[in-house]
């Protein structure tokens, strides 16, 4: 576009919709491979092992994905609106659009759609997005699309989240978001261990790490939720206001992390039903020996008791064994 009407040019490229992230991709991708590799490995696996370690690796993998994927995604806390509002700078036009706010825990995606998409003879159709996680500058990003000439919407919206903006959520969002992205970073760790420890298999260690595991997920959410305690500054659009509410990743990560502290909950009962413990200082009492009566009315046959124990320090026995040795008649 070139200057005509006192309206600055805007850049010629078009713009996409908000739809997904490559980085959310490149992670479903690879668990994806992981849960295929596995299922490929399911039929030289016999008995009932196989239904057990077919539910327990693909519910993990589901639990690892979660705890990766939101951390790319842009829908924490999401918003929109339809208005009638002005397009351009220094140009009086209204035109009918949707407004969406998506909140990640990396920065912010603003997305502007005409309804209909063809207005004033240009395709209204954007998102931009502007990050703040470590390394990145919010306010740069802002500046940038200031000298691009983005739509007016656009450049509002994301005024409200800078720095220098009378509303003050910069600060924050951002440190709401770096804490819930560090514990659920602590949570796939947690993950990770769980995993080498169901392996092992230690069952109860394994539930406790999945117990850490749904509590690190919930800290997140609850670290997050907090900036939802300060006043948001109102984003009008004539008599419309965008308001925002928990996304699709927020409620994601709580099922997820409620599903994973049941599940401790769930493998401790059946641990406890299966194994029940011993009673304080009580020892295993010890077994008689017996000997088989045809062993011990044999001629020439040597019986002998042979004590089976454990390999534990207390070394309780647990079977005792008759074996017979045949003895050479002496003339």
């Amino acid at each position: 576009m070139t200057l005509f009407d006192s309206v600055y040019p805007f850049y010629p490229q078009q713009r996409k919709a908000f739809v997904f992230d490559v980085s959310t991709i490149i992670v479903i991708v690879v668990f994806l491979t992981l849960a295929c590799s596995f299922l490929l490995i399911i039929p030289g696996i016999r008995g009932r092992v196989r239904l057990y370690w077919t539910l327990r690796v693909l519910l993990s993998l589901v639990v690892g994905v979660v705890i990766v994927a939101v951390q790319f995604t842009g829908d924490w806390e999401t918003g929109w609106v339809k208005a009638n509002t002005s397009y351009k700078s220094f140009s009086c036009a209204l035109v009918k659009v949707d407004i969406g706010l998506h909140v990640g825990l990396g920065g912010v995606n603003i997305t502007l759609m005409g309804n209909p998409v063809s207005q004033i003879n240009e395709t209204i159709n954007y998102n931009e997005h502007f990050a703040w996680r470590f390394g990145a500058d919010y306010d740069h990003s802002y500046s940038q699309g200031l000298e691009r000439g983005l739509p007016s919407p656009i450049l509002y919206v994301a005024e409200k989240f800078t720095k220098q903006s009378p509303c003050g959520v910069h600060r924050q969002y951002r440190i709401s978001s770096h804490y819930a992205s560090a514990t659920l970073w602590v949570a796939f760790c947690t993950w990770l261990i769980s995993n080498m420890l169901f392996s092992m298999p230690v069952l109860v260690y394994g539930g406790y790490m999945l117990l850490v595991t749904g509590a690190f997920m919930i800290f997140s959410l609850l670290s997050f939720s907090t900036v939802r305690n300060s006043p948001m500054c109102p984003i009008q659009f004539g008599i419309a206001t965008l308001r925002t509410g928990y996304g699709g990743s927020f409620w994601l990560t709580l099922a997820t992390g409620k599903d994973t502290t049941l599940g401790h909950t769930t493998l401790s009962f059946w641990v406890c039903q299966s194994f029940p413990p011993r009673n304080g200082g009580e020892r295993a009492q010890r077994v008689q020996p017996t000997i088989a009566p045809a062993c011990a009315s044999a001629k020439h046959v040597i019986c002998r008791d042979v004590e089976g124990t454990s390999r534990r320090g207390n070394t309780i026995p647990i079977s005792r064994v008759v074996e017979g040795f045949l003895v050479p008649e002496v003339q």
